[in-house]
């Protein structure tokens, strides 16, 4: 897990973990992570790197890219530790409807 400037179009060779670990030192209150390879595919998020990311640091962590079913939500609340998770595709074109989606997580915990 590298890194990577300018949505994703920039590779550098800085550590995701190692980074996480300093933007918070430096005050940081939460981080956004998105998967590059899980944004737009709909087949969840990147849970094994939430879930590392959720341990490591003490500020909220939010899960994007790669939500395609209600259940992606519940497992990366589960499964990943994350403290949010943010969608856009599957709101904006009602594949998921909101109302479902909380349904749903109340429903699981």
């Amino acid at each position: 897990w590298l890194v990577h400037l300018v949505g994703g179009k920039v590779p550098t060779e800085i550590d995701l973990f190692d980074w996480a670990k300093e933007v918070e030192q430096r005050g940081a209150g939460e981080i956004l992570f998105t998967s590059m390879d899980h944004d737009g595919t709909k087949n969840g998020f990147a849970n094994e790197a939430l879930e590392k990311l959720s341990k490591l640091v003490n500020i909220p962590i939010i899960a994007s890219g790669g939500a395609g079913k209600i259940e992606h939500f519940c497992d990366t609340f589960k499964n990943g530790k994350a403290d949010a998770a943010l969608a856009a595709s599957v709101f904006h074109f009602k594949e998921i409807e909101i109302k479902d989606l909380k349904q749903e997580m109340k429903k699981e915990g």
